[in-house]
């Protein structure tokens, strides 16, 4: 408990870790520290956790290069690192600091050598940076043409199937109308930076989204609205089946909820359906099919999430990382917890850590970000 209290503390008040200089080896991990009670976190039957890295100051979006360079972007911090696991035992013993003082560069994305870095207002370039770690240089500005706004100004991005980098613009209000289309969607833009479109309309916050491995359609998290009460609405996974697709927002949420303030005169069967309703307020963020071998096979092609928590519920909820099963004509048939017990509902909804993003390595383990605890962790099967 004296730990969590720390972490809180931490917290509140902004203390943020030292950060190593480029090319500056890590500390070697060599067992989990106390602030780290991973024993507290419960998984199903014949699944591990462990440590996979610490001290990652505000560890959010993740993506993994060809070679095992695992990047990492940041909100609060201003930062994207680098992460190298350089003996294979799966402990980061190396980090590069490739950006300092970005304006929240939440989103990485890794394409034919390349990473992208998403700011509040423009996508970044560092060309062939596995050949430039400790030294990245200026990166290329393609693309600056995104709102300033920073409330949900973050962005998570990745490349669709159809080599087009996808950008989230949340919506720049807890609920509003805006007459710039841009607002409130996901956008997409060719690799340098050309052709920005407009892909998927009426999505108020989506921090993380994955093409389905079978049928390449595209599903996203989307952040609720705050401010109708505890349980409603609920958070949603949306699933978009053909391109310019409206998911409701700001008239209808949760497929079913008219909005109070901006819903007069609408109705939710104008708009598409969640795939599946989540519970409210509890901040859907990085989410990733299983494509891996490693999970036994109930897992495969299933879809995980992080739920990264609440964070104006009387009570908490969140705070774990998800599974919504899928049946064979993609249907959502159930939402569990996967990964939980960052957050301690029996004793004052105390946390020590929150999920963000997830990863998977090609040994078909799963990494998790934690912003919270500025933590990375890899969870294994090891079951019969």
């Amino acid at each position: 408990m004296k730990n969590i209290i720390l972490f809180s503390l931490l917290f509140l008040f902004g203390c943020k870790s030292a950060v190593n200089p480029p090319g500056n080896p890590l500390k070697k991990i060599q067992d989990t520290p106390d602030e780290y009670p991973l024993e507290t976190i419960q998984l199903p039957e014949g699944f591990e956790i462990d440590l996979y890295a610490a001290d990652i100051d505000n560890a959010r979006s993740m993506c993994l290069a060809p070679d095992g360079t695992l990047f990492v972007g940041t909100r609060s911090a201003g930062f994207v690192y680098a992460l190298k696991d350089t003996d294979g035992d799966y402990k980061v013993d190396q980090q590069y600091t490739l950006l300092e003082d970005g304006n929240m560069p939440n989103g990485v994305a890794f394409k034919d050598g390349d990473l992208y870095v998403a700011e509040v207002s423009r996508i970044l370039k560092y060309s062939d940076i596995l050949s430039k770690l400790d030294n990245p240089g200026t990166p290329e500005v393609i693309y600056d043409e995104y709102p300033t706004e920073k409330h949900h100004g973050w962005k998570y991005i990745a490349f669709g199937p159809d080599d087009r980098l996808y950008v989230p613009v949340g919506a720049p209000c807890n609920i509003c109308k805006s007459e710039d289309e841009v607002f409130a969607s996901i956008t997409s833009i060719n690799a340098d930076g050309t052709d920005m479109k407009v892909e998927q309309h009426g999505v108020r916050n989506t921090v993380g989204f994955d093409w389905h491995p079978d049928t390449n359609e595209l599903w996203f998290t989307d952040n609720g609205r705050d401010r109708m009460g505890d349980d409603i609405p609920g958070c949603e996974l949306n699933r978009a089946s053909k391109k310019g697709m409206h998911f409701g927002y700001p008239y209808c949420h949760q497929g079913d909820v008219i909005d109070d303030e901006l819903g007069e005169g609408k109705s939710c069967n104008e708009y598409t359906a969640p795939a599946q309703v989540l519970d409210a307020h509890v901040a859907p963020l990085g989410i990733e099919f299983y494509t891996g071998n490693m999970f036994p096979s109930m897992y495969k092609n299933q879809a995980f999430f992080a739920e990264h928590g609440s964070w104006n519920r009387s009570r908490k909820s969140g705070y774990r990382v998800m599974m919504v099963t899928l049946d064979d004509k993609y249907n959502a048939t159930s939402y569990e917890p996967f990964l939980s017990g960052w957050l301690d509902s029996d004793d004052d909804d105390d946390v020590w850590g929150r999920p963000v993003d997830i990863e998977l390595m090609p040994d078909g383990s799963m990494l998790v970000s934690d912003d919270f605890a500025n933590a990375i962790y890899r969870v294994t099967y090891t079951g019969s």
